[in-house]
């Protein structure tokens, strides 16, 4: 659980994703891009807590938006048709640079891609994806954590999407 929370209290990763956490016990939770994580862990918990008994977090205030919310299974039915499934493994014996890997998934036609991180303090990830991964990749040649990976992986993206001139284009439009 320590894992996740730090993992997605980085805006950055839920603005340019669509996020689906599967738990241990294979519940799927829906998380809005437009979800703010709270900073502390135990506040963490306690929405969490408050989600398996709700099933579903509603935003404060007039549009009460459903910001987390507990989906059903298997978890590929809210993937993208025909989006490629792929998943991130030290153990990986296929190396790969996260900036050619986006590369790979985004030109020449930019595509919708699945891309599996294990936040897991035990066991891989391999083993409870493995009925729907197409590939495995290591992004690294030493360990990296869930966030690391995560941070690594939005970037090579951001940087193929070229977001950041699309946003500087933006802040100048603002600013005139």
């Amino acid at each position: 659980m320590k894992i996740v929370h730090f993992n997605y209290t980085d805006k950055f990763v839920l603005i340019f994703s669509k996020v689906f956490i599967r738990t241990r016990k294979n519940v799927i939770i829906e998380v809005n891009p437009k979800t703010r994580i709270p900073r502390t862990f135990d506040r963490f918990c306690g929405l969490m807590v408050q989600l398996l008994h709700k099933l579903s977090i509603h935003a404060e205030g007039g549009n009460r938006e459903k910001l987390l919310k507990i989906v059903k299974n298997p978890v590929t039915r809210h993937f993208p048709i025909g989006a490629p499934v792929i998943t991130m493994s030290f153990s990986s014996k296929e190396q790969i640079k996260p900036i050619q890997l986006a590369e790979e998934t985004q030109k020449p036609n930019p595509q919708s891609v699945v891309i599996v991180i294990g936040a897991l303090a035990h066991g891989s990830v391999v083993d409870t994806c493995k009925e729907f991964t197409q590939r495995t990749v290591s992004i690294s040649n030493f360990p990296l954590s869930a966030a690391q990976t995560c941070a690594r992986i939005c970037t090579a993206f951001e940087e193929v999407w070229c977001v950041e001139d699309i946003l500087s284009g933006v802040k100048t439009q603002i600013e005139t």
